[in-house]
């Protein structure tokens, strides 16, 4: 069993798409895309379940609920720590943070980029440069 754990935060920001006047409306639409995720191939595993943390303003966009294999959790405080937290065997973390993704290897995950999950969910990644 893969689960796949979407640091949102991160997630939202490697998209121009305007994020940034809608952290709630952002987080809202990542999570209807990520229904679709369970079933699906990431970086060469299967996954079984998405568990998306959503911190700060993002939590308006979501409740913390489980649909399906799709589950929404609210961080208390720091987003990263509750990251840390739901990380181990099995666990495949979206992130672009180089911090966080240390932490999550620490304990056993295994770290994919933003624009690895942007490619499989269909929408472009962000490119910086020519």
């Amino acid at each position: 069993m893969v689960i796949l754990l979407v640091d949102a935060a991160n997630d939202v920001g490697s998209r121009p798409d305007g994020w940034w006047r809608d952290r709630a409306g952002a987080a809202a639409r990542l999570d209807e895309q990520l229904a679709a995720a369970p079933g699906t191939e990431v970086p060469g595993v299967v996954v079984d379940e998405v568990v998306v943390v959503l911190d700060r303003a993002a939590r308006a966009g979501s409740p913390a609920t489980q649909v399906g294999r799709v589950r929404v959790v609210h961080a208390p405080g720091s987003g990263d720590d509750a990251v840390v937290n739901l990380c181990g065997p099995g666990v495949l973390l979206v992130t672009a943070d180089r911090e966080l993704s240390g932490r999550a290897r620490e304990v056993g995950a295994a770290v994919a980029s933003p624009s690895r999950l942007l490619e499989v969910l269909g929408r472009p990644a962000r490119r910086d440069g020519p």
